[in-house]
């Protein structure tokens, strides 16, 4: 087999697989395993490598083994609180746990007081019983400035950014969930560099209390695990259906056995595409082709490449007002590719932020409107791999434009390069069809064997 048919051919130690959500929780349930000895597996897998990968801020082990012990307690008399009783998660270090600092990856945190109370994904995610094992690395408040996270396919090449903990760990076995944020790339770039998958639901569609802001326009909660059911088992089960949901949505179930529409757009903003990882991504839509899906190759309705840049200054503007109280800390403190990122979003008067805006809106439109006939759009991640070195988390240009179009992004991980290091793509979906989207990348997984 090659390594993109097998893609955990010869991989190394630092790579692991820490299971898969749906069969862990199913084991749980059926007392066949403890959420102890689950926790207990997480932490023995951390001692044994995350010297190496260095994807944690901080583990607390004891509290998470007391809640394990309270978990199989319940689990023993079913009682089972949610589709992830018993599974530990790794958080982001820019989200609140109770009891933890939140750094963000800066030294101008240095000396803050542990949250006072969880953000409200966390509460969601303890609400259907997951275990929180620690906090994951950042890059410096999720933009550029880099973390100590390592790739653990290759522990030269960066893990990407900005929820280079998070992707990292899941990668490395150490835990079966983690949680990310994306403003412009950051779960869907790291989840491809590390081989495996994430769902970042439609822009800004999940409560961001608790988290600190880079990009409010944009910041959003991921779930980053390492197969696509997992990624949106997790998502299902963290944001359980209300009545509220858009018709479309409301439709999910609808599709199992139609075939999909398959879009893949053709624009020059991916004429830097690498040959592997556009040959890959042919491959994938030949395979969804020949399980009987339509797919159509067209010429984008929109340029990507100003989506990408009108992405960016918007982005850059927000961080310049969300981040503003840095002006207050000491130059020292504040990294300086962020400090770079302030100084360019403030020099953006507010009329050219909201003409950008506005023409953003008008790009939205377009494309979905031409899309309206396709269930889902199928595209590269990234140009090339995981960079080799730390100090560059990587290109965001391929996904940033598709964050800015706001619908549900699913990664996939198709295999491997010569390099050694993961291939991965994304397909995403209308915005508002966040259920819809985990069914159909369910389907589109299992038609790629992934």
């Amino acid at each position: 087999m090659s390594k993109v048919d097998n893609p955990r051919s010869d991989a190394p130690a630092t790579v692991g697989d820490p299971g898969r959500l749906r069969d862990l929780a199913a084991a749980i349930s059926r007392r066949e395993l403890s959420p102890v000895e689950l926790v207990s597996r997480s932490l023995h897998r951390i001692a044994a490598v995350d010297g190496a990968v260095q994807c944690w801020r901080e583990v607390d082990g004891a509290r998470a083994l007391a809640v394990a012990e309270e978990r199989a307690a319940e689990a023993s008399k079913g009682m089972l609180r949610g589709p992830l009783h018993g599974i530990p998660v790794a958080i982001k270090d820019i989200i609140d746990v109770e009891g933890m600092t939140t750094l963000c990856n800066s030294r101008s945190r240095a000396g803050s007081p542990p949250a006072r109370g969880d953000a409200e994904i966390v509460l969601a995610l303890k609400r259907q019983g997951a275990i929180v094992l620690g906090k994951v690395h950042t890059t410096e408040y999720a933009f550029f400035d880099p973390s100590p996270a390592r790739n653990p396919w290759n522990l030269e090449h960066t893990p990407g950014g900005s929820s280079s903990g998070s992707a990292a760990a899941v990668a490395a076995g150490m835990v079966p969930l983690a949680l990310g944020t994306q403003t412009v790339a950051s779960v869907n770039r790291p989840a491809a560099y590390c081989g495996i998958s994430a769902f970042k639901p439609s822009t800004r569609s999940i409560s961001m209390w608790g988290i600190a802001p880079l990009a409010p326009s944009y910041d959003t909660i991921g779930f980053m695990a390492q197969t696509v059911d997992d990624a949106v088992y997790a998502y299902e089960a963290a944001m359980p259906p209300f009545a509220t949901l858009a018709p479309a949505d409301r439709d999910a179930d609808k599709i199992d056995t139609r075939p999909l529409t398959v879009l893949l757009p053709e624009d020059g903003h991916l004429g830097d595409c690498s040959g592997e990882i556009a040959t890959a991504v042919t491959r994938a839509a030949d395979r969804i082709a020949a399980a009987g899906h339509v797919v159509r190759r067209v010429a984008s309705p929109i340029p990507f490449e100003r989506l990408f840049r009108l992405q960016r200054m918007t982005s850059l503007y927000d961080a310049a007002r969300a981040l503003a109280f840095l002006d207050d800390k000491p130059p020292e403190t504040v990294g300086a590719k962020l400090r770079e990122a302030i100084a360019e979003g403030r020099a953006t008067s507010e009329r050219e932020y909201l003409d950008a805006r506005a023409e953003i809106d008008g790009l939205r439109a377009t494309f979905w409107a031409a899309a309206s006939a396709t269930d889902l759009s199928l595209w590269p991640a990234a140009p090339q791999t995981a960079p080799k070195g730390l100090a560059w988390t990587g290109d965001p240009k391929y996904i940033s434009p598709w964050t800015a179009l706001a619908g549900p992004i699913v990664s996939l991980p198709l295999g491997r390069a010569s390099d050694g290091l993961p291939i991965g793509a994304l397909v995403s979906s209308a915005p508002g069809t966040d259920r819809r989207m985990c069914t159909m990348a369910r389907r589109i997984a299992h038609d790629l064997g992934i």
